[in-house]
């Protein structure tokens, strides 16, 4: 027997990820988003309403950066969806954490969290809030790299649970991807 819920945004795991921009005077500015994810090999897609800050910087500066948020920063990250940028200029600094000016885009990268995507705008569309990105560049701090790749359990992401308004992190290693599902082939 199944459980019917009828139409609702409930998908698992759902990223949690934080969009990082400056406004119109330099100074950063960060956001939670959870309704996102991959859209092309080097795109973003993230549904952003047209009424945050982070859009209408996103929309002035053509740049943002979008970091993964971690068990280890769980407060700072939710922080970042609690409290608007249009009230608040300062948040980066009031949850204690720090920023680094991408190199490659006009956005900052968030010190603390060790997985980021530096974008430029492709487009947004204020009707559906939908924003796509170039990603033209994924950064991870040396804490998360193990043999030249991401180590996820060092990264501990979260993903938010919609369906009880939690955070989880993500757990254990399960299986080997493009290899163990072979086992039913002809």
């Amino acid at each position: 027997m199944r459980t019917n819920f009828g139409a609702k945004a409930l998908l698992y795991p759902m990223p949690v990820l934080i969009i990082g921009t400056y406004d119109a005077d330099g100074n950063p500015d960060a956001m939670n988003a959870a309704w996102g994810g991959i859209a092309d090999d080097t795109q973003i897609n993230i549904c952003l309403s047209p009424t945050h800050k982070t859009v209408a910087n996103l929309k002035a500066t053509g740049a943002f950066t979008v970091s993964v948020a971690t068990a280890n920063y769980v407060a700072e990250c939710d922080y970042f969806g609690i409290e608007s940028g249009n009230k608040v200029s300062d948040k980066i600094a009031r949850a204690g954490m720090h920023v680094t000016k991408s190199t490659l885009v006009n956005a900052p990268i968030i010190d603390e969290l060790p997985f980021c995507l530096e974008c430029k705008v492709i487009s947004y569309d204020d009707k559906t809030c939908r924003l796509l990105g170039e990603i033209v560049n994924v950064n991870a701090d040396e804490s998360i790299v193990v043999n030249g790749k991401i180590d996820v359990q060092k990264l501990a992401p979260i993903t938010f649970d919609s369906s009880n308004h939690a955070y989880i992190k993500l757990g254990d290693k399960v299986d080997n991807a493009f290899k163990d599902g072979s086992k039913f082939k002809n």
